[in-house]
Parts: structure tokens; sequence; C-alpha cells
């Protein structure tokens, strides 16, 4: 009962065409988190306004035409969300303390602000945790108490919401919701979507970058490095050189590339024969593009969704596999089955709705938790 009565408010919500503060990692130069906001704003109820987090403002409002305010100040986010009628933590796994304590505390207080104020607060396609702390888990149990609404990209992170005493639709990761591209990568490049991570300091990446060589010696193909963060992943392979970790013949056929919108990353990936993926947007991206994939995991987040693909993946946390090279072979100029897109796209109709609310048919006609997709 209370959450059809919650599901009703949200309808309300949206028929009455309200504003809402979409909060998220937007403005950043993270090619994932603009595929999540583009994503985010297509599913938002007809006439709706919207206000959006962001760091480089100026991009964001170039790109989507939307009202933004700076999300590295919490005041002046705070003093947005007293204008908005509706709060949305939008895509990705924002209630999590791995990147600080302080950035959980950051979407702590939007929340608890937001529900004093008595508006709703939407957890729209998110991922939840890491929770690594104690306090973390205590904290996130609360707020969770004082959410409207939530729809989670992936069963571990609905699992983990559970066990925090709160329930939420199952849905697959928003960004499956972009428009698929025709594939035409037969015979073509290698594209590597790769970051630096914790679990890779000089020797260690080694074997991946073996295989890679050894994998373009063998079928002559070139060698395309796609960063998907400007900030974080930009330089990669020129760094590795400087390491003296790159064997020479792949050294010899790579080249960086450039992408700075989500369409773009797709027309490269789309013209691969292979994509080799660290990021989870890199891997959803690459797959909607038609491209074979295989996955590094640093993350649990990539590995579901390596899993939900059917696509090879090595975890960064064991020792490579001994038939990487092999595992890489078999899919090369290989797309993934249809079927698992089809369902993978279908899984983002729960974020939707979680929007759109009740729709035309009323309160009574609202999403209902036990509804899985």
């Amino acid at each position: 009962m209370r959450e059809t009565r919650q599901q009703g408010l949200i309808g309300s919500v949206a028929a009455n065409h309200r504003r809402l503060l979409l909060c998220g990692y937007y403005g950043e130069h993270n090619l994932g988190d603009d595929a999540l906001l583009e994503v985010l704003l297509c599913q938002l109820p007809p006439g709706s306004q919207a206000v959006v987090t962001a760091h480089d403002e100026g991009l964001v409002q170039e790109r989507f035409g939307v009202e933004t305010v700076q999300r590295r100040s919490l005041g002046l986010v705070l003093k947005a969300l007293r204008g908005c009628d509706v709060l949305v933590l939008g895509g990705g796994s924002l209630l999590q303390d791995s990147t600080s304590f302080a950035s959980l505390l950051y979407y702590a207080a939007l929340i608890v602000v937001a529900r004093f104020d008595a508006k709703p607060v939407l957890l729209w396609g998110q991922g939840l945790g890491p929770l690594r702390r104690r306090r973390s888990r205590l904290l996130v149990a609360r707020l969770l108490g004082l959410v409207t609404a939530a729809t989670w990209r992936d069963p571990e992170s609905a699992a983990l919401a559970r066990r925090l005493g709160f329930e939420g639709l199952v849905g697959s990761d928003p960004v499956w919701a972009l428009p698929p591209q025709p594939w035409r990568g037969k015979g073509g490049p290698l594209v590597l979507c790769l970051r630096p991570t914790s679990q890779l300091q000089g020797m260690a990446w080694q074997p991946y970058l073996d295989a890679i060589d050894q994998l373009a010696c063998q079928t002559d193909r070139e060698v395309l490095w796609l960063p998907f963060h400007a900030e974080q992943d930009r330089g990669l392979l020129a760094q590795l050189g400087q390491e003296h970790l790159l064997p020479p013949g792949l050294a010899a056929r790579s080249r960086e590339v450039w992408a700075e919108r989500p369409d773009e990353a797709m027309a490269v990936f789309s013209s691969a024969g292979l994509v080799v993926a660290m990021r989870l947007h890199g891997l959803i991206l690459a797959a909607l593009s038609g491209a074979p994939c295989a996955a590094l995991s640093y993350d649990p987040k990539v590995a579901a969704a390596a899993m939900a693909l059917a696509c090879p993946c090595q975890s960064l946390d064991q020792p490579p596999a001994d038939d990487l090279l092999t595992s890489w072979s078999s899919i090369l100029d290989t797309p993934p089955p249809a079927d698992r897109l089809t369902n993978l796209r279908s899984g983002t109709a729960v974020h939707r709705r979680l929007l759109a609310g009740a729709g035309d048919h009323g309160p009574e006609a609202a999403i209902n938790p036990a509804e899985a997709p």
C-alpha cells in the first residue's frame, strides 16, 4: 500500500509537469555519464522542466539545452533544489563510498533536504554500492527509507538494497535504451576502451598488452585507443609507452582516437572487429554498436554487464587467464547475440515508467515492485 501511494505521487508529479533537479556525475567529460543524461532527458514526461547538476555547465547547456547548476557546489545545488519539485538521482552509482565518504554525504544531504521539504526523491536506474564502511551501510539504509521510489540497473544493486530493507524495480542499465547502430566492423581494428586502475600497475599490464599485441599481429589489425573519460583515460597509450610496457609491434599499430559525444564513440565501435572495454558504458555502447566485445572488469558492475551480455570477461582481481588470447580470438568479428541485446534494451522500460508514473490510467495503475521485466 505504501508503495502504491508513492507511485501515485510520482504519477501526480508527471501529470503536473513540474521542475525536476537531475543529480549525477554530469559535465565531467565522461562519455558514459553523458549517455546517461541523454537517456534521462528523453524519458522525462512531456512538459517537464529539468535542472541538471553539472561541472562543465557550458558544455551541458550547449549539448542538451537545459538549465544547469554547478554540481561541485553543494550550497548552489541545495539552492536549486529549493526551486524544484522533485529530486532525481540519475544513473550511475551515486550512493557508494569507493569515491569517498564525503561523496556519499553530498547525496545524503540532498535526499534529507528534499524529504524535509516533502519533495519526492526518485532513484533512476541506479547502481548501489560498494559500501565498504559500516557507517556507510547504516547511512544508506536510513536514506533508502526516505526515498519515494527507485529502479536499479542490475540485480546485485537490488539485492543490496533489499538487505538494507528497501525494495525497488530491477532493470538494465539505462544506456541500453539508446538506439542500436548497424555493425560494419568485419575485418576492422581492435578498439581498446581502457582506464587507469589500482589493479594494473607497472608489469601487471603486461599479460593484457601481450595478448592484444599477439591478436593484432596474427590478424594484421590496427589498434585504436578510445579514452572514455577525458581527464582519467586520455594519454594512457603514451603513458604505457613511456613506462616501456608496450610491445614494439603494438606500439607501431596503435593510435589514440577521441570522441566528444557518445554517438561519436559508437561510430568508432561500429567499425571494430573487437572492442576490449574496462569502462562499463564503453562495453554497453560497443555492444549497442553491434561490435564483438570482451571485458576487463575492475569493478563488479563491469562483470555483471559482461555476464548479461554473455561476452568474455577477465576480472582484474584475479590472475590473467592462460587462454586470454584464445578467448578474444574466438569472438573476433562475431557480434554479440541479438537476443541478449533485445532483452537488455527491454529491461530499460522500468526506468521510463518510474518517471512517467501512472500515466493516463490513474494512481492505481502505478508500477509495482513485484513486477520484474
